[in-house]
């Protein structure tokens, strides 16, 4: 199983990381807001992770680490 690590704080919410996961278990924050009143990336399901770290790829601010 692979592990996400996601540096909330860091991510401006665009959404670039949720349309690249083929397995769909990213999506924006509807509650928390991060310092930069942004609603940030988190994980639905991190047991359904593949690990491909199309996610990490993605991520203009490089905010995602995926650990195989």
């Amino acid at each position: 199983m692979a592990k996400l690590t996601i540096r909330t704080d860091s991510c401006k919410g665009c959404g670039l990381c949720v349309d690249a996961c083929p397995k769909k278990i990213l999506r924006l924050s509807e509650t928390a807001l991060n310092v930069g009143g942004y609603h940030p990336v988190e994980v639905t399901d991190e047991s359904q992770c593949i690990g491909c770290a199309s996610c990490a790829v993605r991520c203009p601010d490089v905010v995602i680490e995926v650990e195989r």
